[in-house]
């Protein structure tokens, strides 16, 4: 069996509408968004903006932005970093809304500002207006341990940083789903590595690659005759995978706009699966040398049928290997170095974290979430935005779902035998083995 470990962390917030995104917007900051929808339920849609800390026993984390869309739930995004401003590019319905993220440092006068900031009318990005208000309500969270034992606050770690404070400004937007006998949905949008293009698949089944930041549409592949799940550009920029509810998997040139491979499997018994997430992860952090990672779950699950988490082989598309899940799987990602991925499930709401290239599991949270898991993303450590941050553990994961939560699991660093006891055991098994030949007039 696995071996197992739990978490020495847990919740970091909780907000008031469902999450259904998230990603880094710098090396310690949270980007998280979600919301109830178009219907008058008085659930909001936005954005929650965190600055992430280590406070020397777990990880915290304090609200630094909240960014509402009015009626525009946020289902999926992609951040693209180009240091001096951040582009943020958001599926609302059948569009892709460009938002610039611009950080400032925080002056002298910010905190009493803040406070004596009254709710104002701005201008919604979409034409509705909106009431923005000085607090979302965030719950605050000791993160599941005891306050008796002091632990440093948020005011004693942050104060050793310059605090950065994040505008939100709503620039273009495209329409990227066309599906014509139903209503059009993007699924999903991805920036590549290099910031030179953007990828969004949708209802329409549709992929259509566009320049980016200018957003201009640079070729339609007609990829899939259904919806399109999710997408991935590959390390080095030259290709990029589709998977779709049509149970194909699907690796294209974006040089030539033509299918490379596709990704073909033996299903257990012949049943038929379909693919729910990808995920490219480089070995070793070369981007010219990657693994393709994916989850698939049965389709109408029956008896024992189980999810897989599966590694393929780049250049050929044939399954290097598996292993099983005891139930279907909700989300995937892959750390930055391609050294770990983590899988959500669907319907206990766990997580769990894999080796890359053996997919052995090191560690596993059960009912990390009381519903699905919507999204996963790992810490960063070698991210170009800044200095990964300072802790005790060998990966962290975040997790987010309609639970309206933001969870953290932290794989402790493993136990290894210190090098010079490893030195001494060896010059102690050559002393035996020499004094067992002697004995034996070898």
């Amino acid at each position: 069996m696995a071996p197992t470990r739990r978490p020495s962390d847990g919740l970091l917030a909780r907000v008031n509408f469902p999450l259904y995104a998230v990603d880094m917007l710098t090396s310690r900051h949270i980007l998280v968004a979600g919301g109830g929808g178009s219907s008058k339920t008085g659930v909001a849609n936005g954005f929650e903006i965190y600055e992430l800390y280590h406070n020397g026993s777990h990880f915290c984390a304090e609200e630094v932005l909240r960014h509402e869309t009015g009626a525009n739930v946020v289902m999926n995004f992609a951040v693209r970093n180009s240091g001096r401003r951040a582009y943020l590019c958001a599926g609302q319905e059948a569009h892709c809304q460009m938002y610039f993220v611009q950080p400032r440092l925080e002056s002298d006068n910010d905190g009493s500002q803040e406070k004596k900031t009254t709710p104002v009318e701005r201008p919604h990005e979409n034409g509705v207006r909106q009431r923005g208000a000085a607090h979302s309500g965030v719950e605050a969270l000791p993160n599941g341990h005891s306050k008796n034992n002091n632990p440093p606050t948020a005011a004693d770690i942050l104060k050793q940083f310059q605090r950065l404070h994040f505008d939100i400004q709503a620039a273009d937007v495209v329409q990227t789903d066309f599906l014509s006998n139903a209503e059009p949905l993007q699924r999903v949008v991805r920036i590549s590595g290099n910031g030179r293009l953007m990828a969004t698949g949708g209802t329409d089944g549709q992929l259509r690659i566009w320049t980016f930041p200018q957003m201009k549409l640079s070729s339609t592949l007609p990829a899939h005759n259904k919806e399109i799940d999710d997408l991935d550009f590959s390390p080095d920029c030259k290709y990029i995978v589709s998977i779709s509810k049509d149970a194909q998997g699907v690796v294209w040139d974006l040089n030539t706009g033509k299918m490379h491979h596709k990704l073909q499997w033996q299903t257990p018994e012949g049943a038929k699966y379909l693919f729910k997430r990808c995920r490219y992860g480089t070995v070793e952090a070369h981007k010219d040398n990657y693994r393709l990672f994916t989850i698939a779950n049965p389709l109408g699950k029956v008896g024992k049928q189980r999810g897989f988490l599966q590694q393929w082989d780049c250049t050929n598309g044939q399954l290097r290997t598996a292993v099983p899940i005891d139930e279907s799987l909700a989300s995937l990602a892959v750390r930055d170095d391609g050294r770990f991925v983590a899988v959500g499930t669907m319907f206990s709401g766990s997580v769990s974290i894999y080796i890359a290239f053996s997919l052995q599991r090191v560690l596993h949270v059960p009912h990390a979430h009381s519903m699905f898991v919507t999204g996963l993303q790992f810490l960063p450590i070698t991210n170009e935005e800044g200095p990964p941050i300072s802790s005790d553990t060998e990966a962290a994961v975040l997790s987010i779902s309609v639970d309206n939560k933001v969870c953290i699991h932290s794989l402790p660093q493993r136990r290894t035998i210190p090098a010079w006891l490893a030195i001494v055991f060896m010059l102690v098994m050559i002393f035996v083995v020499f004094i067992f030949c002697s004995y034996m007039g070898i």
